[in-house]
């Protein structure tokens, strides 16, 4: 690896542990793609011979079922350790050498997410429990794999009588968390660290406030830190949400528009377009079964999608890992420079792809907003 970068990988069933230096030397590729509300995944090639300890160590577990075959991997940057992936081994393929060249073998793989979507336990009741419970309830069933719950109570939940209906799971582990997620408005995904063999299960709203990552300088001379950067701006994206409220005394709906503006999504971008759906007025809901839901909860689920409507501003870019001195993360913000005054400023991290060869550590993201001109006359350095 390079001088100011390490990587660690670590390979084992439940417990990972880390490879011996024969291993490590074979891993020719490695790439972690992170989603900020969905499935991460990594995909690993070796460059191994008939000898290697990888072929031995996939015939021992080869009566095992494959996703018990969990993979850490750690990138440590000026000294900075960071868990990019925590998950299981899905696939893996070898492509034999030729003319006595070595193998490749390669190995994908998904977060620790794929284990909770394996088993269907459709009918499992959960009696007198709000949903907050339910969810923490599930997943303390992965926590032999260090994964702890993290779960934001939802202050306009409607809660309903356990005489009136016991709740019971539809699907994997899974699919019923992010159904009771997209219920309220929230999103679920693991986020790998602080230390290896721990994760955070995060079930909440989403979060768009922090601390900003080290800025992304283009086009600064010296102080460029980033290879490409590429904008978009679409206007046609913007539409506030319609949530229809039924009065029941006189029967007659009320349309409400949702902002996309909340205490954790708050705007980043000083000029956002006038949504497309008000003039000329479109009052179609933007999901049919809202007016059966209790009005706290169709505000929270509106709140949700007028979020992700108000990202008309999108960023495209890559680094080089040793230039921008360290590692981009997805679900924060972070600072651009130099490109002028309509997309300067501050940027949520939608989503990071890490590339990672000998001699080279590169990043490609994409970083999103709601509108034009900065909010904050500086970012962070």
């Amino acid at each position: 690896m390079l001088g100011s970068v390490q990587l660690t990988l670590m390979i084992g069933p439940v417990v990972p542990l880390t490879v011996p230096r024969v291993v490590l030397d074979s891993l020719a590729e490695v790439e972690v793609k992170t989603e900020d509300v969905g499935q991460s995944g990594f995909q690993l090639v070796f460059s191994i011979d008939k000898q290697s300890p990888l072929q031995i160590l996939f015939l021992l577990t080869g009566g095992m079922p494959l996703l018990f075959m969990r993979v850490v991997l750690i990138a440590t940057v000026n000294g900075v350790a960071t868990v990019l992936i925590d998950g299981v081994i899905t696939n893996n393929e070898i492509s034999p050498g030729d003319k006595g060249s070595n193998s490749t073998l390669t190995i994908t793989g998904k977060d620790l997410t794929a284990l909770m979507d394996q088993s269907d336990w459709s009918g499992f009741p959960f009696p007198a429990m709000p949903p907050e419970v339910r969810v923490a309830l599930l997943v303390a069933k992965y926590a032999l794999f260090g994964v702890i719950p993290l779960v934001i109570p939802s202050i306009l939940l409607c809660l309903q009588l356990p005489i009136d209906q016991i709740p019971a799971q539809q699907g994997t582990d899974l699919a019923y968390i992010r159904y009771l997620a997209d219920q309220v408005g929230y999103v679920f995904y693991i986020d790998p660290g602080p230390v290896p063999g721990m994760s955070k299960a995060y079930w909440g709203p989403q979060i768009k406030v922090g601390t900003p990552q080290p800025s992304l300088n283009a086009d600064m001379d010296a102080y460029t830190n980033i290879e490409s950067l590429h904008f978009k701006f679409n206007q046609e994206k913007n539409r506030i949400p319609i949530v229809y409220i039924n009065n029941q005394e006189t029967g007659i709906s009320i349309p409400i528009p949702i902002p996309p503006i909340t205490p954790l999504n708050p705007p980043l971008g000083l000029i956002p377009p006038f949504p497309t759906n008000l003039i000329p007025p479109d009052l179609k809901p933007f999901r049919d079964d809202l007016a059966k839901m209790p009005i706290p909860q169709a505000i929270m689920v509106g709140l949700a999608a007028a979020a992700q409507a108000a990202e008309v501003v999108t960023c495209e870019g890559s680094l080089d890992v040793t230039r921008y001195r360290n590692i981009l993360k997805a679900r924060g913000l972070v600072g651009v420079r130099g490109v002028g005054p309509a997309f300067d400023g501050l940027y949520y991290v939608k989503s990071v792809t890490h590339k990672i060869k000998r001699g080279e550590y590169k990043q490609s993201f994409t970083l999103t907003r709601n509108g034009l001109v900065s909010t904050v006359p500086t970012v962070n350095v």
